[in-house]
């Protein structure tokens, strides 16, 4: 099944309330550190078999459940969000990929560092909620190094190793609503 021909023709918001734009980072070497952020805007424009999707991230809003290390993130060591406070992301292709599959390929700016990113999506199906809105899910992942875009802060261990990983995964959980 083709994705872009099961969409229909129009604009599509994500509904922030019910998705979620995360990632995961190793932490000292063992263990998986992971967080999202909280307040982002986006949207998908489908027409004709192809669509262009734009998203709007809040940096301010990482949220990785420690009050202290989340604004170390917000620090100038990481996202330095007074001087950056958006993330953007803005597709350039978006081509399905065999049977429910999409594959993103777009430009992620971070620190005003724009690197062309390619995420693979999975499509997660169709509903009409409640309220009469139609819903398309979405699920995708795409894997960064974060030195590319200027997060560069690390700390070396004494056991040997580093403190944070420069690989970063990026997790989009999308539900979102078409407009009437």
């Amino acid at each position: 099944m083709s994705v872009l021909s099961t969409l229909p023709a129009g604009t599509f918001a994500i509904d922030a309330s019910h998705s979620r734009v995360g990632f995961s980072a190793r932490h000292a070497m063992v263990t998986k550190v992971r967080g999202s952020f909280n307040d982002y805007t986006g949207q998908a424009v489908v027409a004709d078999g192809a669509a262009n999707i734009a998203i709007e991230i809040n940096a301010a809003s990482i949220d990785t459940r420690s009050a202290d290390r989340d604004g170390h993130l917000q620090s100038p060591d990481f996202f330095d969000v007074a001087a950056f406070p958006k993330i953007t992301f803005a597709s350039t292709s978006v081509k399905d990929s065999g049977s429910d599959k999409l594959v993103v390929e777009g430009n992620l700016t971070i620190k005003d560092v724009t690197k062309p990113i390619t995420i693979e999506f999975e499509y997660t199906g169709t509903a009409t909620d409640p309220f009469g809105n139609a819903r398309f899910g979405f699920e995708g992942e795409s894997e960064i190094n974060r030195k590319d875009f200027g997060l560069t802060w690390n700390a070396a261990l004494e056991t040997g190793g580093i403190l944070v990983s420069e690989n970063i995964k990026l997790e989009f959980e999308i539900s979102t609503i078409q407009a009437k």
